[in-house]
């Protein structure tokens, strides 16, 4: 159970024994979370109560998210595809991404409108910021609309569809781009530089503030544009994402686990929890509600 300073918002603990938690999203009532490492999307009630929806064919890194007409989308980022669940269970091909990149693919998000965009795409450790953001249209066709990214992490919209941020975790910054009216990208520019910040998963509240999640540091941070600080939370483990949900839209879910180093990924440790805290202001954009 993470730490809790008296001045520390309450942390409630949900879920216990995942192995890496991502990707969280509020979809109907629910938390959905991908389980890294077991190929799990699992959905959680409020209470605590938990089912594995679906079984992906990949390990990791894989994030969900929902078209419009509310089918789940998998990015199964080693094979650089991007999944939909049709109505029977099956997973299909709805993107094809092999031929932007060769190295795969991580982050998802779709905005009000159905544009589609993930991210990844540049070599973990490789000479220069080659990371890319890439728009999928409703034709299933892919082009990259944004790159120079040293490490793309989580990725938000705001709540009028017009930027999307994205968390640099190599570079600890939130990068945003302007949306164009048919999905493009405007070059980047810095969002919030966040010191010692390494961000990871990210979501957007209706005071315009982001929330991000750190691994390294253990922590959630809010920020405001511009870098100001305005909460820190602190856990006994690493935290990978949170997401704004429940029924007002005020608790903050946080995946969280011990993190050992990228080669530790697979052992058998089952560190990983879901926990909440109470947030000042709900939740907006996308990933939504």
């Amino acid at each position: 159970m993470p730490a809790k300073p008296s001045s520390a918002p309450e942390v409630k603990t949900l879920l216990t024994g995942l192995a890496f938690g991502e990707s969280p999203r509020w979809h109907e009532g629910r938390l959905w979370v991908s389980n890294w490492g077991t190929q799990e999307i699992i959905a959680l009630d409020p209470d605590g109560q938990s089912e594995v929806i679906v079984r992906v064919p990949t390990t990791l890194p894989y994030s969900i998210d929902w078209l419009p007409d509310g089918r789940l989308l998998v990015v199964s980022g080693q094979e650089r595809l991007v999944l939909c669940m049709e109505a029977d269970g099956s997973l299909v091909t709805h993107a094809d991404l092999t031929g932007l990149s060769d190295h795969g693919f991580n982050e998802i998000v779709v905005d009000g409108r159905g544009a589609i965009y993930v991210n990844g795409g540049g070599p973990m450790g490789g000479e220069g910021p080659a990371g890319m953001v890439v728009l999928i249209t409703p034709d299933g066709s892919a082009r990259q609309v944004a790159g120079g990214i040293a490490f793309p992490n989580g990725m938000a919209v705001t709540p009028d569809n017009t930027t999307l941020i994205v968390a640099d975790s190599w570079a600890r910054r939130l990068t945003a781009f302007d949306i164009a009216a048919d999905g493009s990208l405007s070059t980047g520019r810095v969002w919030a530089d966040l010191g010692d910040g390494a961000p990871d998963g990210i979501c957007i509240d209706a005071e315009a503030a982001v929330w991000y999640a750190d691994v390294p540091n253990k922590r959630c941070v809010r920020v405001r544009e511009g870098g100001e600080v305005l909460q820190t939370v602190d856990f006994d483990r690493g935290c990978f994402a949170c997401m704004l949900g429940g029924a007002d839209g005020r608790t903050l879910f946080v995946t969280a686990a011990e993190w050992r180093g990228f080669e530790h990924m697979f052992d058998d440790a089952r560190t990983g929890q879901v926990l909440s805290i109470r947030a000042p202001a709900p939740g907006v954009g996308w990933p939504g509600r």
